[in-house]
């Protein structure tokens, strides 16, 4: 006889992440594991309320004004503006490279730190360097096909447009209704491939495989169980709103100090370990083969049943 499907649940699964994260980060206090897991938070992405950096640059022009320096202009740096923009562009892209790099390998050392209620840096970012690299080549190969479809898809609406506008018998109602439509399915594609990318790492990290492999389970997960996923999906929506507006509030509560890169993340930790462990224990549902602490003591709950694999 078959065993029964397990019920999937979103609510019961965001109450056990916040009785969770009373766990890992009050029971007890320890401020240096607050800070550890708060960087760990950081390299994941997590960088605080914002980067509003009130600088005193108010009266700048003026004292440069009074200074006698010397004045550049266009023409005699023109020969070297090529040099400039290309060093720029190569600048810009390394940057990305290195934050999607360090935000990879980050992932699975903020999960680690939750799934075993501990402050550690070194040792899960030796431990999952495998795991974590190959999800940052998945994240870079993402990125840039997204880049070169956004691109061609630019340039066709483009070339349209250019074709409707000279020719004189043309129709002009078609052409936004498609842009909508095309604006629709590319916010969709978006959502799906985020929502993939972030159940992504923690079926890494479970299963200890590599980027393809998780991108196959995630994927079969959601064909076979869309509404558990979706209804996610619009919680977390909910979710997004309630931190941008918690973010809010405490950098006016904190004159602006939550706003700070780490020191905001630190400020706003129990947020941002709520909201991940919610995404660990709704995908634990599934079963053991996407159950982080299957290997582990349970921290929050106790360990859901063995279920039949989706």
């Amino acid at each position: 006889m078959n065993e029964a499907a397990p019920k999937i649940e979103v609510f019961k699964p965001f109450g056990e992440a916040f009785e969770l994260t009373k766990k890992i980060l009050l029971q007890p206090f320890d401020i240096k594991k607050w800070c550890l897991i708060g960087f760990a938070a950081f390299l994941a992405g997590h960088f605080g309320g914002g980067f509003n950096f009130p600088l005193p640059f108010g009266n700048f022009r003026a004292t440069r004004t009074q200074q006698n320096l010397p004045h550049f202009t266009v023409e005699q740096w023109r020969p070297w503006l090529p040099l400039i923009i290309f060093g720029f562009i190569v600048f810009i892209l390394v940057f990305i490279v290195i934050v999607t790099w360090l935000k990879a390998r980050g992932n699975f050392i903020f999960t680690d730190c939750i799934v075993r209620n501990r402050g550690a840096i070194a040792e899960p970012w030796r431990e999952y360097r495998k795991e974590g690299n190959s999800y940052f080549k998945f994240q870079l190969a993402i990125m840039f096909a997204s880049i070169v479809v956004f691109t061609a898809v630019a340039l066709t609406l483009f070339f349209a447009g250019w074709v409707i506008r000279g020719s004189r018998h043309s129709n002009l109602v078609g052409l936004p209704i498609f842009m909508v439509l095309l604006f629709v399915l590319w916010i969709a594609f978006g959502i799906l491939i985020n929502v993939i990318m972030y159940f992504m790492a923690p079926v890494m990290y479970r299963q200890r495989c590599l980027a393809m492999d998780a991108f196959r389970e995630v994927l079969r997960l959601l064909a076979t169980n869309p509404t558990p996923f979706v209804l996610f999906c619009l919680f977390g929506l909910v979710l997004l709103l309630a931190m941008i507006v918690t973010a809010g509030i405490v950098s006016c509560v904190t004159c602006c100090a939550a706003s700070l890169p780490y020191v905001g993340t630190v400020i706003l930790l129990p947020v941002y370990v709520c909201v991940r462990a919610f995404g660990l224990l709704f995908l634990r549902q599934f079963g053991p083969d996407y159950d982080v602490w299957a290997t582990l003591l349970p921290l929050g709950s106790p360990p859901i049943s063995p279920a039949s694999p989706v």
